[in-house]
This record gives structure tokens, C-alpha cells and sequence, in this order.
């Protein structure tokens, strides 16, 4: 049972910070585009505009605890951006999770395992809004009465942003992905709270569910420290050997 668990923890987490999906949108008046847009442009600028596109690197770190099948298991996570680069590493007490991405190879402690790149998910996506490639189009039909706008990269990764009518920040967000092995997997987070650091507003708790098919899982994150435009070494993104 332990290690069966252990499979799913890690599979989970791993898949907290990356999503992938190949969709398609009907098209949409001229204006009902610029409305989206405007929606959208307004969500970067809550969250702190120029800065946020201007954003060169993001470290988070904090504790996390994912509840699979009735049983929590507390761990600790690490997130390094910094440009296309990152670093995502987990630590719980039967198991360490690593994905790491150097600029042009990818390693994953998860063997035989593919994930998109944790670049095109969420958080990271927003301030691609406006660049050539990405596109802002209405959010997926299940939730079209709710407030927000979906953003798409030029490979197809989409991420779905819910936004608050008065302060138009990030309520939260939803997407589905293809695994490697052609599992679909649907993700919804609810951002319960924000922290302001060097004028961009970031998300600092929040939780996350998993939709696995016979499985849901549901992670609370909370970042104890964040950090933007910090000195990042190279080193840092250096492929385990």
C-alpha cells in the first residue's frame, strides 16, 4: 500500500506544476476578441503590469500536503524560473521528486514519464499575454458563466484564468492534459491568498485538485518564501547525472 501510494503521491505532485492540452476554438466576434483581451491585459495589470511581463525570475518555496485517497502526506516544494529554464523539486518523507528543464533537455526523477513544460501552466503563462504566439480566446464551455479567459501558447498548452469583477485578479484557474501514456488528467486551483513582492502580486496559498480518472487528489500549497528578480545561477538547472 505504501508504495502504491508513493507512485501515486509522486505522479501527483509532479503533475501540480504542468499541464498540457491540444484544443481547438470556435471563432469569435471582433468584439467579444478585444473584450477578452481588455479582460485579460487588466488581469496582468492587477497583478503587477510592466513588472509582471518584465518579470526575469520567480523562487518559491514552502510546505505542501497532498491528501490522495483520505491520506495526507505533508512535503516540502521548490520552484525555480528563471527565462524558459526551471526547477521543481519535491521532498516527502518516503520520496524526492525533481523535474528539471535547462534550456534544451528536460530530466523528471519519474522514468519514462513525459510533462509539458511547467512554463505554459498558469501563474508563469499570464505574462505572456500580448506576445506574438499566444493567443486569449473564452474559456472552455463547462464554466463559460464564469468571469475570465483562456490563454493558449504557440505548442497548444492552455490554461483557463478565473478573474475577480472588481480587483480582476486571479480567482483561480483550470486546464486538462494528456500524460505520456495518454492518460487525460483535468486540474482546478482556487487561490486563497496573494503576496506582494517587488510590486507584482503572486499567489502564496493555494490548493489545487487532481481529477485522475478513478483517482482525485487534492494539494494545499502554502509559499513561506518568494522571490522575484533574484541572481539565479545557471548551476541551478544543471541536469543530475
Amino acid at each position: 500500500m505504501k508504495k502504491i501510494l508513493s507512485s501515486v503521491t509522486g505522479l501527483v505532485l509532479l503533475l501540480a506544476v504542468a499541464g498540457l492540452s491540444q484544443t481547438t476554438t470556435a471563432p469569435k466576434a471582433a468584439g467579444a476578441e478585444t473584450a477578452l483581451m481588455d479582460m485579460a491585459k487588466a488581469t496582468v495589470a492587477a497583478h503587477g503590469g510592466e513588472k509582471l511581463k518584465q518579470m526575469k525570475t520567480l523562487v518559491m518555496k514552502g510546505s505542501v500536503d497532498l491528501n490522495v485517497s483520505g491520506q495526507t502526506v505533508p512535503a516540502a516544494f521548490s520552484i525555480v524560473f528563471s527565462g524558459e529554464k526551471y526547477y521543481f523539486e519535491v521532498t516527502a518523507p518516503f520520496q524526492q521528486l525533481k523535474q528539471v528543464f535547462d534550456g534544451r533537455v528536460t530530466y523528471s526523477s519519474l522514468q519514462g514519464f513525459s510533462l509539458p513544460p511547467m512554463t505554459s501552466l498558469g501563474f508563469p503563462l499570464l505574462p505572456k499575454v500580448g506576445e506574438a504566439g499566444y493567443s486569449v480566446s473564452a474559456i472552455g464551455d463547462k464554466e463559460k458563466k464564469k468571469r475570465g479567459f483562456r490563454v493558449t501558447t504557440p505548442e497548444g498548452f492552455y490554461t483557463d484564468f478565473y478573474t475577480n469583477e472588481k480587483t480582476n485578479q486571479i480567482k483561480g484557474y483550470d486546464s486538462s492534459f494528456e500524460t505520456g501514456g495518454g492518460q487525460v488528467v483535468t486540474t482546478s486551483v482556487e487561490i486563497d491568498e496573494f503576496q506582494t513582492v517587488d510590486g507584482l502580486l503572486v499567489p502564496k496559498k493555494y490548493s489545487q485538485r487532481f481529477d485522475l480518472g478513478p483517482i482525485t487528489a487534492y494539494i494545499n500549497f502554502k509559499a513561506k518564501e518568494i522571490l522575484v528578480n533574484s541572481a539565479i545561477s545557471d548551476s541551478v538547472f544543471a541536469l543530475p547525472k
